[in-house]
């Protein structure tokens, strides 16, 4: 599953109601874990995928010069860094219900 997100993900900062973030749970702690470990995981999938894509650039008599001088290198990463936050991607999967959560303790 690739985590590069969708255009109507907001690239910055978003006020949001807390209201709307306990709806499924009926505990604001919990959905906040709940989003942070989402988060987390995105973050871990973006960094393999970016890993993955600039490991294709590295060689092992790397100099100055040609570091500087890799434009695809740079416009991948300029990509990555043009993508919303690993937590507004999970707030908003949270939000559009796309996230898949149990609470063992709650089920007995």
């Amino acid at each position: 599953m690739s985590t590069t997100p969708k255009p109507a993900i907001p690239n910055t900062t978003v006020t949001r109601n807390v209201h709307d973030l306990d709806r499924s749970t009926d505990n604001i702690y919990e959905s906040l874990v709940i989003i942070a470990k989402r988060a987390n995981q995105i973050s871990n999938n973006m960094k393999e995928e970016l890993h993955g894509k600039l490991a294709e650039f590295a060689s092992s008599n790397d100099n100055l010069e040609e570091v500087f001088e890799n434009r695809e290198q740079i416009e991948i990463s300029k990509h990555y860094e043009r993508l919303p936050k690993p937590t507004l991607i999970a707030i908003d999967e949270f939000l559009n219900g796309k996230v898949y959560n149990r609470n063992p303790s709650k089920e007995q």
